[in-house]
């Protein structure tokens, strides 16, 4: 495919569904420009639910994006377990109207194949048919950015399980006071701030995939109720005395070597040989040039974009440290900074993330790269401490803002002796 085909004026369609995750209740449902949710024969989806409103939420779509927002219905519109009255869709997010269930789709419901021009690591994606059709942990390991999340999409939605939720939990977004009961839910009082029952992931997923993103990260203690709850297919809820049953299938991933960790002692290797059952190791996207063109022509006509073929060239000659998603970044960061143009090499320096240590080569005459070195930390601490605080501690929204991967923002908090909870304690007793 030529560069030059993709143009600014060419009107792509952006399909979406409505996936039912409730037996019986029919086939996938496109969504349009605006699709109204009700009891009500009028809407465009008629749901014979007594929990459901007569008009009960809507689904627009505002350019490429879809939005949900509830009608001030009697009992609310839950999206991925939570009350909203109005927020962004995202695929495979999970949303609740009464007794009603649906995933929010870019397929009708057939996963698409996984296929590669790089011969070894398509010889991997050809297994994974093979490990969705069990019911199997699957180990997804490499660098941050390189998908580790999308084969997990993927793998569920060619599952048996595709019906049932996916819910993902990073293990290294939360505290350690804290995932235990995102993990395994908790009761009323169980702790400070446990103002209701709350069902934990495990919980939630019955039924479904249960996706345990940078399971490097989960601390040493909890290591062994994780491994408990894998082997005896049951979970205590904190603050409980009662085993539930649990009904979940296991994708961890993580961008750490486990191996090591197990010799270092820092991950259990009894936990381990549990996870890793089925195994994939995603690969950098440099380990993987061949697909360049696919996945960027893909994000260029996705964010409607023009690159000349000089441009492109120049794109090659990148080291792309943050893998595909700096790749869809950088073209997503394009549409954004040079809107209608088309784009040229002379562009180029200024959409791709410059690595640290280049910034400090091209700086070295006016200061040495150690005080060179200190400036950039004390800049992008700066730069951290700001976003945290402006999202409440948020640490997904606050990666997303900083355009960094959850698992590089982690690391950076850990390296700068970040106390959120300090943090977010101290800014509100100053306001």
């Amino acid at each position: 495919m030529e560069t030059e085909k993709i143009s600014l004026e060419e009107q792509v369609q952006q399909f979406a569904f409505l996936l039912p995750a409730t037996k019986g209740q029919g086939a996938a449902i496109e969504l349009k420009e605006y699709f109204s949710i009700g009891r009500d024969p009028q809407n465009h989806l008629c749901l014979s639910d007594s929990y459901v409103s007569s008009r009960h939420a809507r689904i627009e779509k505002r350019g490429t994006q879809f939005i949900i927002r509830d009608l001030q219905s009697r009992n609310g519109s839950y999206l991925n377990g939570s009350k909203v009255l109005e927020a962004n869709l995202k695929i495979n997010d999970h949303l609740q109207f009464g007794e009603s269930f649906f995933i929010f789709s870019e397929t009708s419901g057939d996963s698409p194949a996984l296929t590669s021009r790089n011969s070894k690591w398509n010889q991997q994606l050809l297994r994974a048919p093979a490990f969705a059709a069990t019911d199997f942990p699957v180990l997804v390991t490499g660098p941050s950015g390189s998908g580790k999340e999308v084969l997990a999409h993927w793998i569920h939605q060619a599952s048996t399980r595709k019906a049932g939720a996916f819910i993902s939990i990073n293990c290294s977004a939360l505290s350690e006071s804290l995932i235990e009961s995102e993990l395994f839910g908790h009761k009323k009082g169980s702790f400070t701030g446990a103002t209701d029952d709350r069902k934990g992931a495990f919980e939630s997923a019955r039924g479904g995939t249960l996706f345990l993103d940078e399971i490097g990260d989960l601390p040493i203690s909890l290591q062994p109720k994780l491994l408990r709850a894998l082997e005896n297919h049951e979970i205590k809820s904190v603050g409980s005395d009662r085993t539930i049953k649990t009904n979940v299938r296991i994708i961890a991933a993580t961008h750490k070597n486990l191996v090591q960790n197990v010799q270092q002692k820092l991950f259990r290797e009894d936990l381990y040989f549990r996870l890793n059952v089925c195994h994939i190791q995603a690969p950098a996207l440099i380990d993987r040039l061949e697909d360049f063109e696919d996945l960027f022509y893909g994000f260029a006509k996705h964010y409607r974009v023009r690159f000349s073929f000089n441009a492109i060239q120049k794109l090659k000659e990148h080291s792309w440290p943050g893998n595909v998603r700096e790749l869809k970044n950088t073209v997503a960061r394009a549409a954004a900074y040079y809107p209608g143009v088309h784009l040229q090499p002379e562009h180029i320096n200024e959409l791709i993330d410059m690595p640290i240590q280049n910034t400090e080569q091209v700086h070295s005459s006016h200061i040495t790269a150690k005080t060179q070195g200190s400036v950039i930390k004390e800049i992008e601490r700066d730069m951290i401490l700001q976003r945290l605080i402006a999202n409440a501690g948020n640490q997904r929204r606050t990666a997303e803002d900083l355009g960094l991967p959850k698992s590089t923002l982690n690391d950076r908090i850990k390296a700068y002796q970040i106390d959120i909870d300090e943090l977010i304690s101290s800014r509100n007793s100053k306001n």
